[in-house]
């Protein structure tokens, strides 16, 4: 049998220390909050695309939160309620504070979790920190026609019997 000298045997020993304390230096206590976009972007359950105004892109149709929220109600009832959605930007919006906190609201009400793209690296919503917000309809902002454009309501004489002649 053939024994290995002493000061060998002890240097393989301090190799295989020190290999396992790089290692362990590689975790660095990171969690798994945030994961790389490239690598897990066909792990998830649902995709939605954030659009303009607080509104989402879901299966190609626009809606509004509510009706996002409505959606997931759906899939509750028929039991295919999602585990994770991913929220990413569309081409016409990036994902702004408005659609975190609403998809928080949804995460707290259907339980499931949300993760979004922040430039290439993927969050989760906590929606605590997130601040969740109620889910609201969209609501167009209004255009006025070319006769009212210009006009205040104390500009006008309607109802004022002594200016009508």
């Amino acid at each position: 049998m053939i024994r290995l000298p002493t000061l060998l045997t002890r240097a393989a020993a301090a190799a295989m220390l020190g290999s396992l304390l790089v290692l362990a230096g590689c975790h660095r206590g990171s969690t798994k909050d945030e994961v790389s976009a490239a690598q897990a972007q066909g792990q998830f359950d649902t995709v939605i695309k954030a659009y303009k105004s607080g509104q989402f892109l879901v299966d190609g149709a626009v809606l509004s939160a509510l009706d996002t929220g409505s959606h997931f109600a759906y899939l509750k009832d028929q039991g295919k309620l999602p585990k994770t959605v991913l929220l990413e930007r569309s081409d016409d919006s990036k994902v702004r504070k408005q659609h975190l906190q609403y998809m928080a609201r949804m995460q707290l009400d259907y339980g499931f979790i949300v993760y979004y793209d922040d430039d290439g690296t993927l969050k989760k919503i906590n929606p605590v920190a997130t601040k969740a917000r109620r889910l609201e309809d969209y609501r167009a902002p209004m255009q006025m026609n070319d006769e009212q454009k210009g006009k205040s309501a104390a500009d006008s004489t309607y109802g004022d019997p002594m200016q009508q002649h």
